[in-house]
């Protein structure tokens, strides 16, 4: 049993939640590999645990259940908020009440003590370490401490999340945080309304190259380079091209990028059929492991604190079983809470580990969660953020990436940024839900963010689109 599930199993039938933080008892230090080879140790932090109480959740449930009542009636965020500004807050509310019963049917749910419509669920993943949470929520306890039969099933890359979720075949997805955005305005597939409640984490990428060309630092000696990246609507595609824009390259015209699943990414370094990519962990340190490539860049330094993955679901499913998806938020709010402490990264890597999850060297792992690791030019870094884990999925984040979808030609014509990134990212919702669980909650959910010394105002993202000399 896990340290995290004993905590649990000693709780009030999981009504308390015990948070590992720090230990006193010491761990032994784990070897940083690189060719293969130890390189320095990596010490091994532990944890003790920390009792938090939750609160009561149904005035939560009730907000969330009347959401879903006015999506359904209004099918946008646009439309309601369109016919609010028309009739004022007050009005609308007492002409929907007097055809629809919402203070009826929010009753109903919260009388049934929050009884899940569902309880076994399907949710899809890719293997790389961005999915921490949602991964170590299965082995570690926190579906079940939630009521919640979850499988999670290994997916070989986004194209296939993406079908099976808009097939159904999963309740839930591990997502590329672009997805949601681009599920509900059609690119790249039907238009579906889809959401993306919660970050899964932040940073977490690196720029790495083949050891041929460790004499190649300066991206202006890119040109004809071909790159791999996970997805076309990933953080990874839109990053990469937007640091060879600011050397100078088109990333259309002077490389080539190739969609290339990441557990393929080594091999296809190592065969030459790459000079680099731009991948999700632990594909990044593997290539140091097995000596074909080097970390050139994280991308937090791209980038500090940017979205990379997410916890993302239908409308459809909100819509359907409100109940079972405010249990299945919670589950992944709290194991990414837990995967956010340094202390309890060791844990987690041994927990990720195995073949049905990651299927990769625990010191792989380690090294990337921990942040001290080899970057394959002879040195051991130490970078406690080079992933980090923190859900709350502001607007700006949205709005940044379709300014980049909209500078690529991925999305065509006009675009209503605010309206868009608020009907999918669902901050509003993750605020009352991470402070009803004793959660650190933002108290804005649009920020201003410095990129590569380039100033992103997510009020001004028509202005930001056309500031680049490089674009479609």
């Amino acid at each position: 049993m896990y340290e995290h599930q004993a905590a649990l199993a000693a709780s009030d039938n999981g009504s308390r939640f015990y948070c590992a933080e720090t230990t006193d008892e010491a761990t032994d230090a784990q070897p940083v590999y690189q060719n293969g080879q130890p390189f320095g140790n990596l010490e091994k932090p532990a944890a003790k645990t920390k009792k938090l109480d939750w609160d009561d959740q149904e005035k939560v449930l009730a907000n969330l259940v009347e959401s879903s009542i006015m999506q359904g009636i209004f099918g946008t965020d646009v439309n309601r908020r369109n016919f609010l500004q028309a009739v004022g807050a007050s009005a609308a509310t007492a002409a929907i009440a007097s055809a629809f019963p919402i203070q009826e049917a929010v009753a109903a749910i919260v009388d049934a003590k929050g009884a899940l419509e569902k309880t076994k669920l399907n949710i899809g993943f890719v293997p790389i370490t961005c999915a921490t949470p949602i991964i170590m929520a299965h082995p570690m306890g926190f579906y079940e401490k939630y009521g919640l039969d979850v499988e999670v099933i290994k997916t070989a890359g986004w194209a296939v999340s993406r079908d099976k979720s808009l097939s159904g075949e999963y309740d839930a997805a591990h997502m590329l945080t672009p997805m949601p955005l681009a599920i509900t305005v059609g690119s790249g597939s039907a238009a579906t309304p889809w959401t993306m409640p919660a970050v899964e984490n932040i940073n977490g990428q690196a720029i790495v190259l083949a050891m041929k060309h460790k004499d190649k630092m300066d991206p202006k000696m890119w040109k004809g380079f071909t790159f791999g990246v996970p997805f076309e609507y990933s953080m990874h595609n839109f990053l990469l091209r937007y640091y060879v824009a600011e050397a100078g390259l088109d990333p259309d015209k002077d490389i080539k990028i190739r969609v290339v699943p990441p557990p393929e990414m080594v091999a296809n370094l190592k065969a030459e059929n790459l000079d680099g990519y731009l991948s999700p962990d632990p594909f990044n340190q593997r290539a140091v492991y097995d000596g074909v490539g080097f970390i050139y860049k994280l991308t937090k330094e791209i980038w500090p604190g940017h979205p990379c993955c997410a916890f993302g679901a239908s409308r459809k499913f909100i819509n359907e079983a409100p109940n079972t998806f405010l249990a299945l938020f919670k589950s992944i709010l709290d194991a990414t809470a837990y995967s956010s402490a340094a202390a309890n990264r060791a844990e987690i890597s041994t927990a990720i580990a195995p073949k049905n999850y990651l299927n990769q060297p625990e010191t792989v792992i380690a090294q990337v969660l921990t942040g001290r690791f080899a970057d394959g030019l002879g040195k051991v870094r130490n970078e406690p953020d080079r992933i980090d884990f923190d859900p709350f999925p502001y607007h700006s984040f949205g709005v940044w990436i379709l300014s980049q979808m909209k500078r690529w030609g991925y999305i065509e014509g006009e675009v209503n940024y605010k309206s868009v990134a608020e009907e999918v990212y669902l901050a509003t919702d993750a605020q009352a839900v991470m402070k009803d669980m004793g959660m650190a909650t933002p108290d804005v959910t649009y920020q201003s963010y410095q990129i590569m010394g380039k100033t992103f105002d997510p009020s001004k993202p028509e202005e930001y689109v056309d500031s680049f000399a490089i674009k479609r």
